[in-house]
């Protein structure tokens, strides 16, 4: 009581009183009063405990409400493939989070992505890149996959009809040199930059393509061993941040490795 009253700048007997003050007012005792001094009882515990939770509520409360809220633009970038299944894991909560960061959207291949981050074109992006030499902050690791039609022939024909988004897909070099490896002739059917128009070539049974598990179309059959062609490496869905940036970036970078940690526990 003698350390509370002087940290406070009360009296001792002011403290006593309000002690006392606040037993009648829970209808229990917080101490238990001896010649040895002050114990808390069990429902001083309890009490104690939850006092300390709601002071942190206290502290986190006034942090939120007087630190200036993060405010700018961030130009983010991601392949067209990767927009449907990683951009709802991130953006809606940081969305709703930082309602003063704007975000403009950059969808172009990996490579190109890339590249804009380090040049400082664009300030993030997530990309996919083959594991095993990865020079970005790794997110998380896909496994790439051959897809064909439902009871399609396609991935029976030689040369194989092979359908690529375009020619700067970072999938490209991987399947060619599996192919090459294998023995396995290919010829291109469709390289124009549309994963749309990839996709319809492979529901038309005109060709097979290379897509990470994550974004397997539900329509479409993934191509394993038993087809003849060959497995195909893993590749990580990495994080680039362009150098010398703002809070909002970083900001976004966080909230970004935080989202897919939450997701692999869960």
């Amino acid at each position: 009581m003698t350390l509370a009253a002087d940290r406070l700048g009360l009296t001792q007997g002011a403290v006593n009183q309000q002690i006392r003050r606040l037993e009648d007012m829970l209808g229990c005792s917080l101490f238990d009063r001896s010649r040895r001094g002050l114990r808390l009882t069990g429902e001083g515990e309890r009490l104690l405990g939850m006092s300390k939770r709601f002071l942190r509520l206290n502290d986190e409360i006034f942090a939120e409400m007087v630190t200036p809220a993060l405010s700018g633009r961030v130009r983010f970038g991601i392949p067209y493939d990767l927009v449907t299944t990683y951009l709802p894991r991130v953006l809606p909560a940081f969305a709703e989070a930082n309602p003063r960061i704007d975000i403009d959207l950059v969808c172009h291949a990996s490579v190109d992505l890339i590249s804009a981050t380090k040049t400082g074109d664009i300030d993030i992006a997530i990309v996919e890149e083959p594991a095993e030499a990865a020079q970005g902050e790794p997110l998380c690791v896909e496994r790439l996959l051959w897809l064909g039609r439902q009871e399609g022939q396609a991935f029976g024909r030689r040369p194989l009809p092979l359908s690529i988004v375009s020619d700067a897909c970072v999938f490209r070099p991987a399947v060619h040199e599996a192919l090459r490896q294998t023995g396995i002739s290919w010829r291109t059917v469709f390289e124009n930059g549309n994963i749309d128009a990839t996709m319809t070539t492979v529901r038309a049974d005109m060709a097979v393509t290379p897509s990470l598990a994550s974004v397997v179309p539900a329509d479409l059959r993934v191509l394993g061993p038993e087809s003849g062609l060959p497995p195909l490496p893993n590749f990580s869905i990495s994080l680039f941040v362009s150098k010398g940036n703002d809070r909002a970036v970083m900001e976004l970078a966080d909230h970004i490795r935080t989202a897919f940690v939450g997701a692999a526990q869960a």
